[in-house]
């Protein structure tokens, strides 16, 4: 009978901690929330579920990042594209230390969120289909998503860096959004001549 806030309040003045999301098996997202990622024109933006499945994104994350539309539910999922995916892997212009650190944010996210069983499945899979995984996810490091930065090699224009933040979505504390914004001047025009080419361009939207 609890909303989702009156449910966290409890728990936290009760018992001192958040309860377990309830909302883990709601994928979608607002038309409201989706219309922020689209009018990030030249900035990169996806969100992800607590098994970091890529559940929602913007033109700027397709045409930079993976054209997560024409990609399977399975093949949207973070850890999966970087330790199976060829061409992930290729993009990363230091897969071991990009690799390290998503093994170590997603321990440190599944630990706080509550391990459930879709998370410990994914576990299981990569572990048993990617040795490099196993033996990063045996070290047990933990870190925070925070801000960093982050160079992926694009076919098209070359190495384009970005600094990226992640935000919690208030109201579903079962999606986190990643914003990828060109750390340069070049990176932007990068960003610009991507959009151009896939006809995504509305430089009116953003400021110069």
């Amino acid at each position: 009978m609890l909303t989702e806030a009156e449910r966290e309040h409890l728990f936290l003045v009760g018992i001192g901690r958040p309860p377990k999301s309830q909302s883990a098996s709601r994928d979608g997202i607002t038309p409201q929330l989706q219309r922020f990622l689209d009018a990030l024109t030249f900035v990169p933006a996806t969100i992800a579920n607590p098994q970091w499945d890529i559940v929602a994104w913007n033109d700027a994350a397709r045409v930079a990042l993976a054209d997560y539309g024409a990609l399977s539910k399975d093949e949207r999922n973070i850890l999966r594209r970087m330790f199976l995916d060829r061409e992930t892997r290729t993009a990363q212009e230091d897969w071991e230390s990009v690799a390290r650190f998503l093994v170590a944010t997603f321990r440190a996210e599944t630990a706080r969120a509550g391990e459930d069983d879709r998370a410990a499945e994914l576990i299981a899979e990569l572990s048993s289909k990617s040795a490099e995984f196993a033996a990063m996810w045996d070290e047990k490091d933990v870190q925070w998503t925070g801000e960093g930065v982050k160079r992926i090699r694009h076919a098209l224009v070359g190495t384009i860096e970005f600094e990226f933040s992640s935000f919690a979505v208030d109201g579903r504390p079962d999606l986190r959004l990643v914003t990828y914004t060109p750390a340069g001047q070049d990176d932007l025009e990068k960003m610009r001549q991507l959009c151009h080419r896939s006809g995504t361009d509305r430089s009116d939207a953003f400021p110069r």
